[in-house]
């Protein structure tokens, strides 16, 4: 819908392009109209409003899913008549978020709602080039900071050479020592003109030259038990208006919820960022995403710091999830303390507890008030809205998600399962009441001894004041969300490896890792994988990889459950997927007990994925609040600062060194925005992210071996029968025109009359396919997929062996293979072996084809398997490959390299026992049969699966 300007008449208006047209117009009459609007804002603001809500006007959730009911204070369902038809049930499949309280809405901002995105592609130029202004305002405001009375594009450092050091010095993780002793070197400063001279000097251009880019910390003391604590800490509001207001976020955020469909009907739902979730209740809401874990910052002196993080989950995930873009705050150093005084280890862990609680209550203690009233925020496009910023979700490991929740070790941290049917996908549960543990923690005015058993009772720990307690509209159960790397790859998966283990034998699990063929996905554990110690999470996910294709069958349902939890958009229909694969894996986990290997399966972690698809459909996929992504921040915000301190009270180093950091960063966005002048800005439009392939095939722009003979190609390169195959290409591409297609046994006649012009090709020894920014995220470029096609060749004092990878390949010329599905998978695609890859020369061409024929650039010598059978095998879900044979020698031909998909790896069938004179390097060639990988990575595992 559009709208007129009432004060120039000026049309084709979206509402948030009228709001800042009016804004920034140098119209008289406009300008004079937003005035009037403001005014009108300002004094509206002022009044006492009988309908501003309370705490107690929380939306009203009803949820109808079987084994997950919301029982909670403010929470009333909605009856369902029982007269109701199936039909007529609302289309959130049992999940229906009807919201009693809505915040305030201004009349000069509407928000614009998400229920028809066509509306927002059809947005005019004009609202774009309003906040293309906006922007440049935006920066024009933090020059007017600088107070750069000259035109230094790089103040207030005198030269762009000046600028480039401060960066380096800053950003590269130098210290203050090192940079010191390189200027004072004889002439560095002079020949660089540098007008700093030391790391002090450096450092009071960024103190005092560089506007503030994010909140400073301050220190503050916490009292408990008796004992003082300082915290460091930023304004949690301060850090929200951060993320909310940068102009690099700014035509990404989203302001209002969405739902997505995957069918013009409107029937499948889909759910991926956190605003397509159900837990949003309307109104520009910032959902903030807190996350905190103590962390080791040294090797030996077990010295350890405790940062809480902050991020808001109106920014894309794809952004949020990368440290480089920065959308992740570091909020707090909260102290990091043993009490080793306290002897009594109960006592100690209570005090802890507190201490963890009052410093986060300090914190948040912001939101309590604005979460309810709200305050005028701009984004970094200066459009000014009326913002509720809550606490939505908290992501951490188990024992944080135990701290937060106080809830005790064994039990689940969410629902009121009972510790001993934690193992079991059958027993029922309901989400923690809130109302009950609300009213035990109200009986610390009581008494302690009343406060205990009150906790007790209500099943939680004797926590005094939890800092979610006061917090508007949060439910602390519903906030705790899915931990793909510690409940999964670190849980889960570490279990079932020691559990494998113990039934197989380590010595023959580690055989088979040792004999498996390379690929670009998978990674070669030469030792085993079963006398590997202290494995990490992306060691767990290599080993995933593979780990099906060497122990055939019963992991088949934790596998797929695995990969179909990583999905990053997710439907109605592959959440039941999910829920099955869940099902299947407890269908057949008793074996574990029959082998005596283990006496029940009661892990809180496992018991946890009965959560997923209702987390996913709350909150969206897990990758919005994977720990494995705040896990990397510790690098950034504890590791590199605890190392850029002298370590003498290291704290007020650490923030001062993050601080200077956060301002050479600004500043250098600063520089560039100067550098590349007024640019367009592009509209960006939300979309749900799917799982096609695109990427882009690349190959080197000079060959690797420049002329290779066709006898190097056949004894080196293992292509057999390349010259054969080679004339029969180009005898059929010299008659692709011709009305009846060539019979096999002509085109051999056809064949044999075929002379090459040439005595060597030139070779190529890999072709990789790299990503593409589809969704206009600014992503950089990285290789993704690779084949490798390579001979015997030296490093060093080794010898390499030959490589020829295994490659999906189209045979009907059509290399866009994402719409094909099981019943069509031997109709488009087969496997093969990519022996060689070349080019022929150019010279050789018009002496070979005519010129009506189109040539291909780059071709591949390849060695094929049988044709996909019409299902995958029942037992544990994986094709079977052998390998394509004409008169007992092996099927091959040429085709254009731009055929080749993307890479597959095939794992060996081993059978009971692996013969030992296979290796790593000949398995392709020794082995008769093969299952097909459909764990490489999650495309392979979509289309396969």
């Amino acid at each position: 819908m559009s709208t007129q300007c009432p004060a120039c008449s000026r049309e084709d208006f979206m509402v948030t392009g009228l709001s800042q047209h009016l804004a920034k117009s140098r119209n008289p009459h406009c300008r004079a109209l937003y005035h009037q609007s403001r005014s009108q804002v300002h004094t509206r603001d002022q009044r006492d409003e009988p309908d501003e809500p309370t705490a107690e006007d929380e939306p009203g959730y009803e949820v109808d899913e079987p084994g997950y009911e919301v029982d909670e204070p403010g929470y009333e369902a909605e009856a369902r008549d029982e007269g109701d038809e199936a039909g007529d049930e609302d289309d959130d499949e049992g999940w229906n978020f009807e919201p009693e309280w809505e915040p305030p809405v201004e009349d000069r901002v509407e928000d614009v709602t998400m229920d028809d995105i066509e509306d927002l592609a059809d947005e005019d130029e004009a609202g774009w080039e309003d906040q293309r202004r906006a922007h440049q305002d935006i920066q024009a405001q933090y020059e007017a900071h600088l107070a750069n009375e000259e035109e230094n594009l790089y103040h207030p450092f005198a030269s762009k050479m000046e600028w480039e050091v401060a960066r380096w010095a800053k950003l590269r993780g130098l210290s203050s020592t090192a940079l010191s002793d390189l200027l004072a070197i004889e002439g560095v400063s002079e020949h660089l003109s540098l007008s700093f001279k030391n790391a002090n000097e450096l450092n009071a251009i960024v103190d005092h030259g560089l506007p503030t880019g994010r909140p400073k910390f301050k220190r503050e003391q916490i009292m408990v038990a008796g004992e003082a604590f300082d915290i460091y800490h930023r304004d949690v509001i301060e850090c929200v208006k951060s993320l909310y207001g940068d102009p690099d976020f700014a035509k990404y955020l989203a302001f209002a919820p969405e739902r997505h469909y995957s069918d013009e009907d409107e029937t499948i739902r889909l759910f991926h960022d956190m605003h397509t979730g159900k837990w949003c209740p309307g109104g520009t809401i910032i959902p903030i995403i807190i996350s905190s874990d103590k962390t080791q910052v040294t090797l030996f002196r077990n010295k350890s710091v405790y940062p809480v993080y902050l991020t808001i989950g109106n920014i894309p995930k794809e952004i949020r999830r990368k440290p480089s873009r920065g959308a992740h705050i570091l909020l707090a150093y909260l102290p990091c303390t043993c009490l080793q005084h306290i002897t009594n280890k109960a006592s100690r862990r209570r005090t802890l507890a507190n201490l963890y609680h009052a410093c986060l209550g300090r914190v948040l203690a912001p939101l309590k008030s604005i979460g309810v009233d709200g305050l005028h925020m701009a984004s970094g496009d200066g459009a000014l809205r009326r913002c509720h910023p809550l606490f939505a979700s908290f992501v951490g490991d188990y024992p944080e998600q135990l701290l937060v929740t106080g809830i005790k070790f064994g039990e689940c941290p969410k629902c009121d399962v009972d510790a001993d049917d934690t193992g079991s996908n059958m027993a029922p549960f309901h989400l923690r009441n809130l109302t009950k543990v609300l009213d035990a923690l109200a009986a610390l005015d009581e008494g302690n001894l009343s406060f205990v058993r009150a906790c007790a009772a209500a099943g939680i720990k004797p926590i005094v004041h939890p800092f979610w307690e006061d917090l508007p509209f949060t439910n602390i159960f519903r906030a705790i969300t899915p931990d793909v790397l510690h409940q999964l790859y670190q849980g889960l998966i570490k279990h079932l490896l020691g559990w494998l283990s113990a039934a197989c034998g380590g010595a023959e699990i580690d055989a088979r890792c040792r004999r498996l063929p390379p690929n670009h996905h998978i990674h070669l554990f030469s030792k085993g994988i079963t006398c590997l110690s202290c494995i990490s999470g992306t060691e767990h996910a290599q080993i995933c990889r593979f780990l099906l294709g060497i122990i055939i069958g019963i992991l088949q349902g934790l596998m797929d459950f695995l990969y179909l939890a990583q999905y990053p958009c997710h439907s109605s229909e592959s959440l039941q997927l999910l829920d099955d694969a869940l099902d299947l894996f407890h269908e057949n986990k008793d074996i574990f007990i029959d082998l005596g290997i283990r006496l029940n399966f009661n892990l809180p972690k496992l018991h946890a994925a009965r959560h997923y698809s209702a987390m996913i459909m709350m909150f969206g996929t897990t990758d919005n609040y994977n720990t494995e992504y705040t896990e990397r921040l510790h690098i950034d915000f504890a590791k590199d600062a605890y190392r850029a301190t002298n370590h003498k009270d290291e704290f007020v180093q650490m923030t001062r060194w993050l601080e200077r950091k956060e301002k050479i960063m600004r500043h250098d966005k600063y520089v560039n925005w100067r550098c590349a002048g007024v640019g367009e800005t592009m509209p960006y439009h939300s979309r749900p992210p799917d799982m096609t392939f695109r990427r882009l095939q690349s190959v080197s722009k000079h060959p690797t071996a420049k002329a290779v003979s066709i006898d190097k190609l056949i004894e080196d390169y293992g292509a057999t029968y390349f010259r054969e195959a080679l004339a029969c290409y180009i005898t059929q591409l010299n008659h692709t025109n011709d009305p009846i297609p060539l019979r096999s046994q002509t085109l051999d006649v056809l064949a044999q009359d075929v002379h090459f012009p040439f005595r060597t090709l030139p070779v190529f020894h890999r072709v990789k396919w790299l990503s593409v920014d589809a969704r206009g995220h600014g992503d950089a470029t990285a290789t993704l997929d690779s084949v490798h096609a390579r001979p015997q060749w030296s490093s060093g004092s080794s010898l390499q062996p030959r490589r020829s990878d295994t490659a999906l390949v189209s045979i009907c010329g059509n290399p866009d293979v994402d719409g094909v599905t099981h019943s069509r998978l031997n109709l488009g695609v087969h496997i093969g072996q990519v022996r060689v890859i070349f080019s022929l020369p150019s010279k050789s061409v018009p002496l070979l084809f005519p010129p009506t024929v189109e040539v291909p650039t780059h071709f591949a010598y390849i060695e094929w398997f049988e044709p996909f059978t019409s299902a995958p095998d029942r037992h544990h879900g994986l094709y079977k490959l052998s390998r394509s044979l004409r008169g007992g020698e092996k099927v091959a031909s040429i085709v254009p390299l731009a055929n080749i998909v993307r890479s597959v790896h095939l794992m060996p069938n081993f059978g009971a026992v692996v013969p030992r004179e296979w290796t790593s390097d000949t398995v392709l060639d020794n082995c008769n049969t093969f299952w097909l990988n459909s764990y490489i990575d999650r495309y392979t595992f979509f289309l396969f699966k």
